[in-house]
């Protein structure tokens, strides 16, 4: 047991310095880091059990328990605002903690019987997973819509939420299993070791992905609606081969901020013709479509500039991330730009 309070107290060291950290850091966008520290901080509430004994007063432990029904609404709505540039917070998300406060109102007035601890069991075992699946939703619908309207490197973002997801996903396989273990078994103590260890290793994982990507949450346009969910358009052969000139002439996607918005102008199209004409006629989103000139670029560079480095051709041909272009140069040819330039020279 000295082993898990130790860990706790790390563990809950660690998320106050990252939630400071978010608190006072300068990003672009503010709300995705308020929204992530808020998180950090009620779990926090939870986590201090490791090693602190709650105070007698009823109403504390009544906010201690009930705590546990705002963790996965305020992380639902990070993913939001981390996900879409004009995110914003309405007086409707107030309905997001109406769980907790009515749960704090019962445990505050009634305290922690049998009966009121299993309805809480409950509902927050449901919550738990609807949040879950409602995350998992948001990020696939905005996985479609940055790879139908930005070029930029957007799956970052949705690889990192994607991930912190799976992990939350799997440290609560962990407390469930504790739930099947007594507390005099000695596997009840390996379990709470094993999952202390993991939450440490999440919370270190998380600080630093926030050092070393403070600017990761750039996010889209919340207002993007799916091209499947628009009138399909019957466009003229004539115009993809006026998309493709233009692409090979005026070289377009050297814009590493290259949106689908941006493109249509310079091509006096509407938005949804050109989606639609790249879908359908191409077979790929906006996002792949454009890394294929890029790729095209780079290959040309790899094999004839061989002064520059790697990195330089990937911003030379419109990537601002080295992931993001060796992820789409290995897709597009099967080998890393490295493996490639030694091919070819």
């Amino acid at each position: 047991m000295a082993l898990i309070n130790d860990l706790g107290k790390i563990i809950v060291f660690m998320f106050l310095l990252l939630s400071v950290f978010l608190i006072t850091a300068k990003p672009q966008r503010k709300l995705p880091n308020y929204l992530f520290a808020a998180f950090l901080l009620i779990s926090v509430v939870d986590l201090s059990g490791f090693f602190l004994n709650t105070p007698d007063y009823r109403m504390i432990k009544a906010f201690k328990a009930s705590s546990i029904l705002l963790q996965m609404p305020l992380y639902y709505l990070y993913v939001n605002a981390a996900c879409y540039y004009n995110f914003r917070l309405h007086k409707k998300h107030i309905l997001h903690g109406i769980p907790f406060f009515i749960f704090f109102c019962i445990l505050s007035v009634t305290g922690i019987s049998e009966k009121v601890e299993q309805a809480f069991d409950i509902v927050s075992t449901v919550q738990y997973y609807c949040y879950i699946i409602a995350v998992f939703l948001t990020l696939r619908t905005f996985r479609k819509l940055y790879q139908e309207n930005y070029s930029s490197n957007h799956h970052l973002t949705y690889k990192w939420l994607l991930r912190t997801t799976i992990l939350f996903l799997i440290g609560n396989f962990f407390v469930l299993l504790r739930g099947f273990v007594k507390n005099d078994d000695p596997a009840f103590l390996y379990l709470y070791t094993f999952s202390s260890l993991f939450v440490l290793f999440v919370i270190s994982w998380f600080v630093m992905t926030a050092l070393y990507r403070p600017n990761l949450l750039s996010g889209i346009n919340k207002d993007l609606v799916s091209v499947k969910l628009v009138n399909e358009i019957k466009e003229k052969p004539e115009e993809l081969e006026t998309l493709i000139n233009f692409m090979e002439k005026e070289k377009p996607y050297l814009d590493d901020k290259l949106t689908l918005q941006k493109l249509a102008e310079q091509i006096e199209l509407p938005e949804k013709q050109l989606s639609s004409l790249i879908n359908q006629h191409t077979g790929k989103h906006f996002f792949d479509f454009i890394n294929d000139f890029r790729i095209k670029d780079a290959k040309v560079l790899l094999r004839n500039q061989p002064q520059l480095t790697v990195l330089e051709i990937l911003y030379e041909v419109g990537f601002n991330s080295k992931s993001s272009f060796y992820t789409a140069f290995k897709k597009e040819t099967g080998s890393t730009p490295t493996d490639y330039r030694k091919s070819v020279i």
